[in-house]
């Protein structure tokens, strides 16, 4: 169903969601076991259908660059062997992390005699709405599974042939397993009336995760009758303070920014102390250039780096996901996390400094979703942070917050323990 009306669209995913709902209520009380299994089996099938993966792949690629898709855009949309690998290791790690339904926290013992805690238990039917990266749709199946949701997942339609070879692999897994396969639905057509649908049915859907550009988050937030997950950019900020090694602050800062130009939590904007602006900026310049990234800096970066165009007040403001750089001279730490409150989007900030107390200050103060301390932003990612691999980045308080692993999946329920007391 991959060419549908409008009204085809209503009932089609309406009958989705139905199917999603009771899939929901199976793999919510499946042991771990039955879950590991099925994790197990559906890398099992990644890496036997490698060689369909990627000839679907090729598909897009060959239609995105027939659209007209940047070289940033393509790079995302691209699963080379490598990103197969790092797939199958990804749904393989989730399967060997502890399983967190169920786990009884908080446990205390209340005057009455009653015993009070906190049981975790899966959301239930989760909706992730993603552009581009096709890899999403294996991370969020397997998350999902884990923490005992049943998901939908509506990709983009330049990854649509990548999507629906991926998700045959991972029904597959499912059934080996003997867990119902509308446990994970891919919606099948291209059709963008399907995110409307999927974002208004609080009847099978609990809760919205999209990922992707500014564009579709802020659609999907004011359109959505379901609860959201979202984060709306990426703009990260690496600040090199007067105590930096400076050593240390090169490999930081090209990291950050060149170690792959078209994620959220690449660095769009390097923010570097006065003192040592002369000392470190032309050496970056020099790397920056040598792997063709365009600089843009204020009047004093330009003065260090002539080849540098000015920046404007928009460029303060822009992910560009893409090499390009926005560099700002300030004139301490208090200027620098100032600029960060103003122009960054809470998703991740780091300093480079060998001053305890301005790492400290830094930590306290940048209120981003990840703060670093003499690393590179691009470590803001929940494979990297331990968390098997995540479902996005919220920029959001509520209800997770950073990389959304297994626990920001699931909620808690109080449970009570007693032996016949009753309340007088």
């Amino acid at each position: 169903m991959t060419d549908t009306s409008i009204s085809d669209i209503a009932t089609y995913m309406n009958d989705l969601g139905q199917r999603a709902r009771i899939a929901a209520r199976v793999i919510a009380q499946a042991p771990t076991g039955q879950k590991n299994t099925a994790l197990l089996a559906i890398a099992d099938e990644l890496n036997h259908h490698r060689d369909l993966i990627m000839h679907a792949n090729q598909l897009d690629l060959a239609a995105g660059a027939a659209k007209g898709l940047d070289a940033a855009l393509l790079d995302r949309l691209a699963l080379t062997p490598a990103r197969i690998d790092a797939m199958i290791d990804g749904v393989r790690e989730i399967a060997a992390l502890p399983d967190p339904i169920g786990a009884i926290t908080d446990l205390n013992n209340r005057p009455s005699g009653i015993q009070v805690g906190r049981m975790r238990v899966p959301l239930g039917v989760i909706g992730i709405i993603y552009e581009s990266r096709p890899n999403v749709t294996v991370d969020a199946a397997a998350l999902c599974l884990k923490s005992g949701n049943a998901t939908v997942l509506r990709g983009g339609s330049e990854s649509f042939e990548s999507n629906q070879a991926l998700a045959r692999c991972i029904q597959q897994g499912l059934a080996h397993a003997a867990l119902p396969m509308d446990g994970v639905q891919v919606v099948a057509t291209t059709d963008r009336a399907a995110v409307g649908a999927l974002v208004t049915m609080p009847k099978y859907v609990d809760v919205i995760i999209p990922r992707g550009g500014k564009s579709l988050i802020e659609r999907i937030s004011h359109e959505a009758r379901v609860p959201v997950i979202k984060h709306l950019d990426g703009i990260c900020h690496v600040y090199i303070d007067a105590a930096a090694d400076l050593n240390k602050a090169f490999a930081i800062a090209l990291n950050a920014k060149t170690q792959r130009y078209g994620t959220c939590n690449t660095m769009e904007t390097l923010l570097v102390d006065a003192a040592i602006a002369a000392a470190i900026l032309p050496r970056l310049a020099t790397a920056y250039q040598e792997k063709g990234v365009e600089l843009r800096g204020c009047l004093r970066t330009c003065e260090i780096i002539p080849a540098a165009l000015v920046a404007t007040e928009v460029d303060w403001d822009t992910e560009y996901l893409a090499p390009i750089l926005s560099i700002r001279i300030v004139d301490g730490i208090d200027t620098a996390i100032a600029h960060i409150a103003q122009h960054g989007s809470a998703h991740t900030d780091a300093i480079v400094t060998e001053d305890y107390t301005r790492a400290r200050q830094f930590l306290r103060e940048v209120d981003s979703s990840s703060v670093m301390v003499n690393a590179s932003t691009r470590f803001a990612d929940g494979f990297e942070y331990g968390l098997g691999a995540e479902i996005g980045i919220s920029t959001d308080k509520f209800h997770a917050r950073g990389p959304v692993g297994l626990e920001g999946l699931t909620s808690v329920k109080f449970i009570v323990l007693g032996n016949g007391e009753v309340r007088g």
